[in-house]
């Protein structure tokens, strides 16, 4: 997780895929988290990760 502040990178690495429980990844060009497991990738919106199914984009 590059080009996060250290206390973002923290809170982005603490957070979990509410589908799946699983890990994400942080695409700081796409400002998304990204579950694999889930094939989802969860929008970060003024800093604030949305970790809704219906907001997320299904990858392709």
């Amino acid at each position: 997780m590059t080009d996060a502040p250290e206390h973002d990178r923290r809170m982005l690495e603490a957070l979990v895929c509410p589908q799946t429980h699983g890990p994400l990844s942080y695409d700081a060009e796409k400002q998304e988290l990204v579950s694999k497991s889930a094939g989802l990738a969860y929008p970060i919106r003024g800093g604030i990760p949305i970790m809704l199914a219906d907001e997320a984009r299904r990858l392709d």
